[in-house]
């Protein structure tokens, strides 16, 4: 008679529990309850190192007190500058034979988020005047002289301009040096000088070359300029060049 009376209070219990879950059909059970991913975080941090090579910039990030490499797609990025990039995969041992080094880890990143890029167009040049001369100097438009025809620079890796733009695809990232004559200088933009070339050559000798560099030359001197040849650079706030040398030795 006991046993029976157990029996019947297990059986009422099972049948309240599914009175129950009949009566509130919203209920799902927990196993089913589906969990939304949290977002990726993105990496911010101080620019420490840069270093470009193979079409990717390597970037040594101060993150919370802590130091990683991150690797980007070329960007033009300097030292101190805080930066925002995707999330991204992280690798140990790491060797990169453009520049000849091993990392202990590495993240390889997207790039830039979508904040840090519209942060990037609106502090690109800002308050900067493209035609200022160097501080103390006084313009010497007098000087350039338009249609020069200037002699090609010598060496194996030497090209007029007309050559450059011409073959732009197969010495993208590579050393090159080209002569002309400076017909613009604007510095202390985003920490370099931006120098403006013409040798004569191209249709009319409008071919124009831009180059960065911390060297400053005056406004019609004929300079040699050595550097890595670049194309298709967006530095950000609309400010793109087809083709670009950037960290130049211009003497």
């Amino acid at each position: 008679m006991k046993l029976n009376s157990i029996f019947a209070a297990a059986f009422l219990a099972l049948t309240l529990s599914a009175s129950v879950a009949a009566a509130m059909p919203g209920m799902a059970p927990q196993a089913d309850t589906a969990t939304a991913a949290a977002p990726e975080q993105p990496i911010a941090g101080k620019v420490l190192e840069v270093l470009n090579s193979g079409g990717y910039t390597y970037l040594l990030l101060d993150v919370d007190g802590f130091k990683d490499w991150v690797a980007v797609p070329e960007l033009v990025v300097a030292v101190g500058e805080e930066v925002e990039l995707l999330q991204g995969t992280q690798m140990g041992q790491f060797s990169s034979k453009a520049l000849n080094r091993t990392f202990d880890k590495i993240i390889f990143s997207a790039g830039p988020t979508a904040k840090y890029n519209e942060t990037r167009k609106i502090n690109a040049h800002k308050s900067a005047d493209m035609s200022a001369p160097a501080p103390g100097r006084k313009k010497a438009e007098s000087k350039v002289i338009e249609g020069l025809k200037v002699e090609k620079a010598t060496g194996l890796n030497a090209y007029n301009l007309e050559e450059l733009f011409a073959k732009k695809d197969a010495l993208h990232d590579k050393k090159v040096a080209v002569r002309g004559q400076v017909v613009k200088v604007s510095t202390g933009i985003m920490n370099r000088n931006w120098v403006h070339i013409k040798d004569g050559s191209g249709a009319n000798g409008d071919n124009k070359l831009v180059i960065t560099t911390k060297d400053e030359p005056n406004l019609g001197d004929i300079v040699t300029a050595t550097g890595v040849f670049h194309k298709n650079v967006d530095f950000g706030g609309g400010y793109n060049y087809a083709v670009i040398m950037e960290d130049a030795a211009v003497k």
